[in-house]
């Protein structure tokens, strides 16, 4: 939509606040506050201090406040970008006039397929091209006026940084998990260093694994050579390699971890076909924390839908493992959460890569149906085409294929242990290999989708829960008695599901074919790439390609020049490819000399690189100390910005930073991944913090209006005008265009940049008018037209403070009136309920409400002025930062007390005025019998049940009966 630019300013109002006026006020006042450092946060020790050189005083509380790292994008920022960047700037300035010690830093996370991609298509160095787009958001992010330590910033790519990620790196490749290890906090189960591990096994204080290579019954640790006592340590440690099933992308040409594919079995970048292929890649053991990282869940503030989600996706299982003797081959070890339908277990199913799969029966059994052989011969035939069919699926697909019910038997027959019947084990894709073991006992009385399978098939149904006469058939899912399930030694009859799971387990153990455990939907973190834009990794292989840790003396390990930046992508269907990552390529980096112990060596680097999660993982922890290079943070910083009971969390918390704002959409991805390395750097004594963040907000969106043609072709949204002769109310270029509304981006041709917004209007007025459009956590539409509201206000505030033909100051010295200062510390309480709340909507609507009452006095009294001065500071820096300074303050309006009420001013009458959207009640609030209607509209309009009953629709118009009814109707 065009928008509404404000007018030059008129020669005979010289000093109008306008965009103008308002440039030359924030980009003076920016410089001031760089000369001053206004914004050095002062650590208790070491080298940072405030801008007058001290260090942070003992009684001031510490608040770390966080936003989502940034990544650097070519195209710089959209009106939607600095939301949540201007919310926690707003929020920190708010405590910092409360007084607290306010850490609040912004660094940039440039490791990425982005830059690389570019680099490909361009040439030009993924580094180059990186530190140009951090410089244009750098500079756009400034002008917002956010209230950053610039000493506190940097960017994953830098070479100290890097370091620190390859050291925590090779922290956790040294690093094994004890189950039995008591914690600082009192739990059992925690990271401990390989070398302590290494001790036990040396002192016969710790058994040897039996599952390794090369270990045999009663063997001592002097009984092993160096390479089994490799293979023991390594299949210890929570860094490892593998030659696991991976999600690889040839369109792409790398491989992803789970959390990167999509629920569509695609990558989540590009949107390019995953596979299922073995290869030896870096994975990281993050299941060892699968409890913790759940149980903790319930010791931060964080939202219960990102709660949900990371609990969804570990996926944690209670249950039992049975194991069922199968003629003729190896035991069958399913994982089920209802034990108690054993008995009505009719036939196995195991995933197509199942090992029982490797040796099979040379024929059928007799009495195989013809509807279980898929017209072949031989078992060997079945299962070697119906594999090959399975390998061409992605896991997705195979999921989302089971309703069709595809499968071959596998010739193989396992022994029910509660009856000793004979199952027919088949082979099904919509079993995978990687979840549970890889298998499942089948009871198509309890379970529809096994129900289905088993008609599909010809298989028996036999039930164990009680249903009432005249149940048709079918799965019967519901709880009930237990019926069916007896035999010479257990009876679950007449028992409910509790009582009959408790008792059938305690009977598999005590027979030695089952236990009670604990299963995961997560699985351990691939943590390779074949990218040449991350982090490499600190370890080289000798001639046994075994990974060796480099000494700490030797990092960072830095990326090369290479004169191709590209992995090698295939066709993306091409699920055959290998991956061939471009390091690969750089000999003359890939092979070097070393000494490391044993005399000059020639060993291989990795070729692969960290994905870049890795950088995220930590970078909380390096706002607190950026410039340290002798260990990651000051054990003294990390407990005075984030140890448990810090500042203002209780006692007893975890700690952690104490306000994390950003997107939903990285509640498993980034959150997840956090959590652990963190937990990790916890265990190994280098944070006092149990969890890397105390409290997660996540803000809404803003999103745009868009326009389509008749060919539903995206046309320029700035050049659309409101049309009433048009049918859609909107032409381009005189032509009809349709609206919708969606996200902000190029894509649409709807996106607005900030520098538009700075030219047009100026930086406060853009962070006011964002705070104001609704509720933090809700999207909300763009409006450009909409932007000269909020600027309205800041003028009306500026015409209370400054005569704008002369320039002169215009408030009065006289003390308040009574009426005045109701309204004052009225508003003075509203708002700081609003800002402890972070209801900056609603605080903003009270500011409005107190300036407009302001300026119907002759002469606003400076107590009052000074007061909305303060208070309105946080969201409008700049103009209020000259306001104050012209009130004939020196020291910055940043650092002045945030003004608290007077009790004896709060006593008026007052009444509860409803407010309506459509007739339909969504919200009250007390407000004094004398308020008017246009503070009454925005007090309605602010109000967070009438934004959510919005939704983002325009309003038609505003019905107001003064003080006790408003009404909003839509558009």
């Amino acid at each position: 939509m065009s928008d509404q630019s404000p007018n030059p300013t008129p020669d005979d109002v010289p000093f109008r606040y306008t965009a103008a006026l308002a440039q030359e006020i924030e980009l003076r006042w920016q410089e001031e506050w760089d000369r001053r450092g206004t914004f050095h946060t002062p650590n208790p020790v070491g080298s940072l201090t405030d801008g007058a050189g001290r260090l942070a005083a003992p009684g001031a509380r510490p608040f770390f406040v966080m936003d989502m790292f940034p990544y650097p994008s070519g195209a710089g920022l959209h009106v939607g970008h600095p939301l949540g960047y201007i919310a926690t700037d707003v929020v920190g300035r708010y405590r910092r006039m409360c007084g607290d010690n306010v850490l609040h830093a912004l660094a940039f996370d440039a490791f990425g397929l982005p830059a690389e991609q570019y680099a490909v298509q361009t040439g030009q160095h993924p580094r180059t091209t990186t530190e140009a787009n951090i410089a244009i958001m750098q500079r756009q992010l400034r002008r917002l006026g956010l209230a950053h330590d610039p000493r506190r910033s940097f960017a994953t790519i830098d070479p100290d940084y890097v370091r620190w990620t390859q050291w925590i790196f090779l922290q956790i490749f040294e690093s094994w998990y004890d189950e039995d290890a008591v914690r600082p906090d009192g739990g059992t189960g925690r990271a401990r260093p390989v070398a302590e591990l290494v001790a036990e096994y040396e002192a016969g204080t710790r058994a040897l694994p039996a599952d390794v290579e090369g270990v045999t019954p009663g063997a001592t640790w002097a009984d092993l050579d160096a390479a089994t006592r490799r293979r023991v340590i390594d299949s210890r440690r929570l860094a490892y390699l593998s030659d696991t099933p991976v999600n690889w992308a040839p369109g792409l040409g790398t491989v992803l971890a789970n959390e990167e594919v999509t629920s569509e079995g695609r990558s989540e970048r590009g949107n390019f076909p995953v596979f299922q292929r073995n290869l030896r890649q870096w994975n990281m053991r993050i299941t060892a924390y699968a409890d913790r990282l759940t149980d903790d869940l319930e010791r931060i503030d964080w939202p219960e839908k990102v709660k949900s989600m990371q609990r969804h996706w570990i996926g944690r299982s209670t249950g039992a493992r049975v194991r069922f003797a199968v003629q003729g081959g190896e035991q069958v070890e399913v994982f089920t959460t209802r034990p108690d339908t054993l008995f009505g277990a009719t036939f196995l199913v195991v995933a197509p890569e199942h090992a029982l799969l490797d040796e099979l029966p040379a024929a059928w059994p007799d009495g195989t149906s013809t509807a279980w052989t898929a017209g072949h011969a031989t078992p060997s035939d079945a299962v070697a085409a119906y594999r090959a069919q399975a390998a061409a699926k992605t896991a997705l697909e195979r999921q989302q294929d089971a309703g069709r019910k595809t499968g071959v038997f596998t010739g193989h027959l396992a022994v029910n242990p509660v009856n000793g019947e004979l199952l027919p084990v088949f082979t099904a894709d919509y079993v995978l290999l990687g979840y549970g073991t890889g298998a499942i006992m089948a009871v198509p009385g309890g379970d529809e989708r096994d129900f289905q399978f088993a008609e599909a098939f010809g298989l028996p149904v036999v039930y164990t829960v009680d249903a009432p006469e005249g149940t048709p058939p079918g799965a019967r899912t519901h709880d009930g008695l237990v019926v069916g399930s007896a035999n010479d030694e257990i009876s679950l009859d007449g028992l409910d599901v509790t009582q009959a799971k408790e008792r059938i387990v305690t009977w598999l153990e005590a027979k030695g074919v089952g236990e009670r455990t604990v299963t995961y939907r997560l699985r351990d973190w691939l943590f390779s790439r074949q990218r040449y834009w991350g982090e490499p990794f600190p370890v080289v292989y000798d001639e046994h390609d075994t990974p060796i840790a480099l000494p700490d003396s030797a990092l960072p390990v830095e990326l090369p020049d290479v004169p191709d930046f590209s992995p090698r992508t295939y066709d993306p269907d091409d699920a055959d490819s290998e991956p061939e990552p471009p390091l690969g390529r750089n000999t003359d980096w890939l092979h070097v000399e070393l000494d490391l112990g044993d005399g000059l060596k020639t060993y291989r680097r990795d070729a692969n690189t960290m994905p870049n999660w890795a950088g995220s993982c930590w970078y909380h922890l390096r706002y607190l100390d950026p410039h340290s290079d002798d260990r990651l943070v000051d054990p003294a910083l990390e407990e005075y910005w984030m140890g448990p009971g810090h500042g203002s969390q209780p006692a007893g918390s975890t700690g952690g930073v104490d306000l994390y704002v950003g997107g939903v959409e990285h509640a498993v991805l980034h959150l997840l991944y956090a959590r652990f390395w963190h937990k990790v750097l916890y265990d190994l004594g280098h944070v006092r913090s149990a969890e890397p963040f105390h409290k997660l907000f996540n803000q809404g969106y803003i999103q745009a209006y868009a326009y389509t043609d008749e060919r539903g072709v995206y046309v320029p949204a700035a050049e659309v005008v409101e049309d009433e002769a048009s049918p859609t109310g909107f032409t381009w270029d005189g032509q009809p265009v349709n609206r919708e509304y969606g996200k902000i981006g190029k894509s649409l041709k709807n996106a607005v940049s900030p520098d538009e917004m700075y030219e047009a209007y100026g930086a406060d007025t853009l962070r006011v008018y964002e705070m104001s459009m609704g509720p933090l956590d809700l999207s909300r539409p763009w409006e450009t037209r909409a932007v000269v509201g909020a600027q309205r206000f800041l003028q009306r505030l500026w015409r209370n403070v400054v005569d704008e033909t002369t320039g002169e100051l215009v408030v009065s010295e006289e003390a308040p009136s009574a009426e005045t200062l109701r309204v004052l510390h009225r508003t003075i309480v509203d708002v700081r309920e609003d800002m402890e709340a972070m209801r900056i909507n609603t605080a903003i609507a009270k500011l409005i409400v107190l300036n407009n009452h302001l300026t119907t006095l002759d002469r606003a009294p400076r107590e009052a002025v000074e007061a909305l001065v303060v208070m309105t500071a946080p969201v409008a820096p700049h103009v209020t930062e000259e306001l104050w300074a012209r009130l004939g303050h020196d020291e910055s309006v940043v650092h002045a007390s945030f003004p608290q009420a007077d009790p004896q001013h709060l006593v008026e009458d007052t009444v509860t005025c409803v407010f309506q959207v459509q007739g339909k009640v969504r919200g009250r609030a007390d407000v004094p019998t004398s308020v008017s209607e246009d503070e009454l509209r925005a007090l309605a309009l602010a109000d967070e049940g009438v934004q959510r009953a919005l939704a983002g629709r325009d309003v038609r118009t505003v019905v107001v009966r003064a003080p006790k009814l408003v009404n909003v109707v839509p558009a």
